[in-house]
């Protein structure tokens, strides 16, 4: 008998759970692990703060490397690299990225450089958060490596610039296996795979034929396609349509569906690849540079620490990630601290307290 079908067979008999899973089991023995930790830039201090106060106050078992890298580097010092290397697991917050100039982003070097290949933000509904749509509870899945994300562009004469989009079988397969094997793990029923084929014919036709091939090897998972101009329309329309959503266009899917489930400022994310994992806000920290918030200390500390929580999970201390996921919860549902992407005005210090006060 197959390792599947000695899964499919024991969830016959063990009670299904609504939790997620993090990504893919890795295996873990409880012993303290080693995490690089990079506050940032902007608020990034200010909820890497409160990821430290919350993980001090668990006692959980997590030693921080603290590293300072600013948006402004002309790259990410190596010192850095060789400590996420090492630790193998990585929690930041936002690094600034000039607009235009031909400045590259750390972020993109970041991934480049550990081959995070994946980029995973979990769009939901919060229960005290009031939306337009119930049920929202989409995973999106972006492709990180290469498309528009490869940074290939040039200028030919002055005027005039080309930019490249290089579309590989083998990383077009490797987002698809992984998309189509979380939602085997996580017990989620649809794969939506989003494209723009029908003018990108090649490359996201390349990208599609991927999906289908791995499609086949997963029959019990519904599978289909989506236009990416139909899929953000559909999002703000009817988002309980969507479960797993694996992309070439995943910053402007995440934030769509982040913005109609609650907002940027609670979604939880990471980019992982075969070796490492780094952890930060879901959706974009469009955030991240705005000065009044940094003044004010009012900056929103919830999605980061839910993807803390995905974080201990990660590391197999699921114990730890349901207790500060459950008082995360308790202080939203409360409704008495919340930040002002929320409704309230409170400081990133008075959530945070509030969430320690909820600590079982």
């Amino acid at each position: 008998m197959s390792r599947r079908q000695s899964l499919q067979i024991l969830k016959k008999f063990i009670p299904s759970s609504t939790r997620s899973v993090t990504y893919m089991p890795r295996p873990g023995d409880g012993s303290t692990r080693k995490v690089t930790l990079i506050p940032g830039d902007g608020i990034g201090p200010l909820v890497t703060g409160a990821v430290e106060q919350v993980m001090d106050a668990m006692h959980a078992p997590i030693v921080f490397d603290k590293y300072e890298v600013h948006g402004d580097m002309k790259k990410i010092p190596e010192g850095v690299l060789e400590s996420i290397r090492e630790n193998k697991v990585c929690i930041k917050g936002g690094l600034m990225t000039p607009v235009g100039g031909g400045v590259s982003s750390l972020n993109v070097h970041l991934r480049k450089e550990l081959d995070l290949y994946a980029s995973l933000v979990h769009c939901f509904n919060v229960k005290g958060i009031q939306t337009r749509h119930d049920n929202v509870d989409i995973v999106v899945i972006r492709e990180n490596s290469e498309g528009e994300y490869a940074g290939l562009e040039h200028e030919v004469v002055p005027g005039v610039v080309e930019s490249l989009k290089v579309i590989t079988k083998f990383c077009s397969e490797r987002i698809a296996k992984y998309a189509f094997e979380y939602a085997y793990l996580n017990n989620r029923k649809k794969v939506t795979a989003v494209h723009k084929a029908n003018i990108m014919k090649l490359a996201d036709g390349l990208f599609l034929e991927s999906c289908r091939e791995i499609a086949a090897q997963y029959p019990t998972i519904e599978y289909n396609e989506i236009i990416v101009d139909n899929c953000c329309m559909q999002l703000v329309s009817r988002p309980e349509q969507f479960d797993v959503t694996p992309n070439l266009y995943g910053n402007l899917v995440s934030n769509v569906a982040a913005g109609i489930a609650g907002g940027t400022g609670v979604m939880p994310g990471g980019n992982v690849g075969p070796e490492h994992a780094v952890f930060e806000q879901g959706a974009s920290a469009g955030n991240v540079g705005k000065i009044e918030l940094v003044e004010q200390k009012k900056a929103n500390p919830v999605a980061l620490l839910l993807s803390s929580a995905m974080m201990l999970r990660h590391l197999q201390f699921p114990s730890f990630a349901d207790r500060l996921e459950t008082a995360v919860q308790h202080v939203i549902e409360e409704g008495k601290y919340r930040t002002k992407d929320l409704g309230g005005n409170s400081t990133t210090q008075q959530v945070v307290d509030a969430v320690l006060a909820n600590l079982d």
